[in-house]
Parts: C-alpha cells; sequence; structure tokens
C-alpha cells in the first residue's frame, strides 16, 4: 500500500500566554496560511500553557524555512527566555485545518467584548458586544493581559461621538470595540502593513469600515486631537512617542490609555509622561502587566 505523500511540516511552540503573540508573529513571516493559538484547558486562575501551530507547505524549500523558523525563534527567545524549541511534525493530511478549528474558542474581554472565531456559533446575551475575529497574523487576539486591560478600559471610557486615536492596531481589535461602543469616528495607525491589512479585513467583516480610517504609519502622520487615545505597544515606544508629542493628539478633556507596560517599567514611563504633559490618574494591573490612564497635566493659573 502507498502512503500518501507528504504534505505539510507543523510548528508548534507550547509557551506562557503572554509570550504567544510574540511566537505567532514569527511564525507567521513563514506560514501565509496564517498561525493559530491553542489555547487549551487549564485553571482559569492560574496562567497555563497555550500552543501557537503554525503549517508549512512541505516543498523543495522545506528545509530552509525550517532552519529560517529555529532562527527566528532561537532569536526570540533572547527577549522570552521561557521560549521552549519548537517540535515540528509531518502530516499527510490537506485538511489539517479540522483539527485546530475545533482548539479555537469564543473569548470573552472585559465584562462585554466577545471574541467569535467565523465559524463558530455564538447566541450573545443582552449587552454583549461581538467582533469576529479569525486567527491571523497580526498582534491583538485578545489573548495578552495588555489587550484584555485596554478593553476593561475602553467599555468604561469610550462614549457616543468620541473621537479615538489607536496607535499600534495590530488586528484592529481596539478600534473595533471602539467602533461598537459608539465612537464617531476612529484612526486606527500600524506601522506594519500586514497588520493593517488584517486591521482593514476585520472592520469590514464587523461591518464598523464607515468608522475607522486606516493609516500605515506613526504618530509623525498624525495631525489632529481626540478624545482618547490608545497605545497598546511598548514601553520604550510610548516613551519615544510622548517625547514626540503625543499630549498634542489629545483634546483638552482627553485621556490616553497606555499599555504594554512591564511593571518594573511602569514608574519610568509614568515620569516621562508627567515631564510631557500627562498626568497618570489611575493605574491598572493584570499578571506582571500595567496599563496607565492619564489626561493633560492642569498648568497653574
Amino acid at each position: 500500500m502507498r502512503m500518501a505523500p507528504l504534505e505539510w511540516l507543523e510548528v508548534s511552540v507550547a509557551v506562557i500566554p503572554e509570550a504567544a503573540e510574540a511566537v505567532a508573529e514569527v511564525l507567521s513571516r513563514y506560514a501565509p496560511q496564517g498561525v493559530v493559538i491553542d489555547l487549551g484547558t487549564g485553571d482559569d486562575a492560574a496562567p497555563h500553557p497555550v500552543t501557537v501551530k503554525a503549517y508549512l507547505v512541505a516543498d523543495d524549500d522545506i528545509a530552509t524555512r525550517r532552519q529560517q523558523v529555529a532562527e527566528g525563534l532561537w532569536h526570540l527567545h533572547h527577549i522570552w527566555p521561557v521560549i521552549p524549541e519548537p517540535v515540528f511534525t509531518p502530516l499527510a493530511d490537506r485538511d489539517w485545518t479540522a483539527g485546530w478549528k475545533e482548539s479555537i474558542p469564543v473569548m470573552h474581554l472585559g465584562k462585554r467584548v466577545v471574541i467569535k472565531p467565523s465559524w463558530r456559533e455564538y447566541t450573545p446575551q443582552p449587552g454583549e458586544i461581538v467582533l469576529e475575529m479569525d486567527p491571523g497574523m497580526a498582534f491583538g487576539t485578545g489573548l495578552h493581559p495588555t489587550t484584555q486591560l485596554c478593553v476593561e478600559v475602553l467599555e468604561e471610557l469610550v462614549r457616543p461621538g468620541m473621537r479615538v486615536l489607536d496607535l499600534g492596531t495590530g488586528t484592529g481589535i481596539l478600534s473595533l470595540v471602539a467602533a461598537r461602543l459608539d465612537a464617531a469616528e476612529i484612526l486606527a495607525v500600524d506601522n506594519d502593513i500586514n497588520a493593517v491589512a488584517v486591521a482593514r479585513r476585520n472592520a469590514q467583516v464587523n461591518a464598523v469600515a464607515h468608522k475607522i480610517r486606516l493609516l500605515h504609519g506613526s504618530l509623525a502622520g498624525v495631525g489632529e486631537t481626540y478624545d482618547l487615545i490608545a497605545a497598546n505597544i511598548l514601553a520604550h515606544t510610548i516613551v519615544d512617542m510622548a517625547q514626540a508629542g503625543l499630549a498634542t493628539r489629545l483634546r483638552r478633556d482627553g485621556v490616553l490609555v497606555a499599555s504594554g507596560i512591564l511593571e518594573e517599567q511602569a514608574a519610568a514611563v509614568e515620569t516621562v509622561l508627567l515631564e510631557r504633559g500627562l498626568q497618570v490618574i489611575e493605574r491598572r494591573q493584570r499578571e506582571e502587566w500595567m496599563a496607565l490612564i492619564a489626561r493633560a497635566r492642569l498648568r497653574p493659573a
């Protein structure tokens, strides 16, 4: 009996949840079909490992791409020492999608936001906001603690008619939440052209594209002012933006939600924000990650 020819090489990496998106970004460079994050099961009261998987076409270049994946993850290991070596598994089955689709659940963020894969059925509860988002290549799956913190804050702060700026939009998840909370218009900015494309598709799928303008670029390309700015990026990028005039993009009574900040980085970020005209009025934390909520610093009369 002849064996079916090899079709795919599965790459899987088991990591803590907060490292999953960084691993997914590396794998997505070599897996154009997309990357999936298998949440698995565990005690909701404590973080448990998740598995990031990608599927490489087993063609003549597979050895090269396997080496590239291993090297990319090796470099990432120096930033995230908890990332183990990848596991490579040959697959003969073309329909590998059926298996991983079963492992992707409906996710609940904050009090009202629900993230639903397109193939899942879900009946929303009164007041819930259901967003349809499939696994993709950009950051912002909702798995990372900083995304969860930002969604919680947006649920509380976004008001109908607001103008919102989403810096480092990734998949566009925060822009989608703002749009569904009745913000009037949103500018979503990212310096990754792939992220912009994913965010645009997600806005279209969720019927809010008319509210969201997408910009491939950075803060330098933003010339207007906003009621709320969400910057779920990294601490050093938030510092750079503060020094580049982030406060000038806020309206008089506007608010900044800055996240992607580790607990030990928060004091330094807060100092720079204060020096640049922004007063932190609230701090929130999930695991070792922080979100800082700031307003324009009041000057003496």
